[in-house]
């Protein structure tokens, strides 16, 4: 049984810069493709970024596009997103996600497609 487990949230000011961790255990993790959502008060949970297996495709969401990185560490079962230019709308809880199969393009957006997701991690955007 995979496991996701993330870490790094916190309360940042605007402006801000944090980086999430999410280290994932029971399968190789070499075989996931990973995603990070999040989800906000009151609104449904959006796509952030994805990274495919090999790290060489990643995809990311327009509203975080060039202020956040996502980046994976195989030898250490971890996958991470780097976080610059915090702005207050980004606070939300972060959640990261492992899907299994090919790099379906677009696709990495739809939370559907993936089967295992972590406990999720708050941020706090303070203006």
């Amino acid at each position: 049984q995979v496991q996701l487990v993330e870490s790094g949230g916190g309360l940042v000011q605007d402006g801000g810069s944090l980086r999430l961790s999410c280290a994932v255990s029971g399968r190789p993790f070499s075989s996931c493709i990973m995603g990070w959502f999040r989800q906000a008060p009151g609104k449904e949970r959006e796509f952030v970024a994805a990274i495919s297996r090999s790290g060489s495709v990643t995809l990311y969401a327009d509203s975080v596009k060039g202020r956040f990185t996502i980046s994976r560490d195989d030898a250490k079962n971890t996958v991470y997103l780097q976080m610059s230019s915090l702005k207050p709308e980004d606070t939300a809880v972060y959640y990261c996600a492992c899907r299994a199969g090919l790099w379906m393009g677009s696709r990495q957006k739809e939370s559907g497609v993936y089967y295992a997701w972590g406990q999720g991690t708050q941020v706090t955007v303070s203006s």
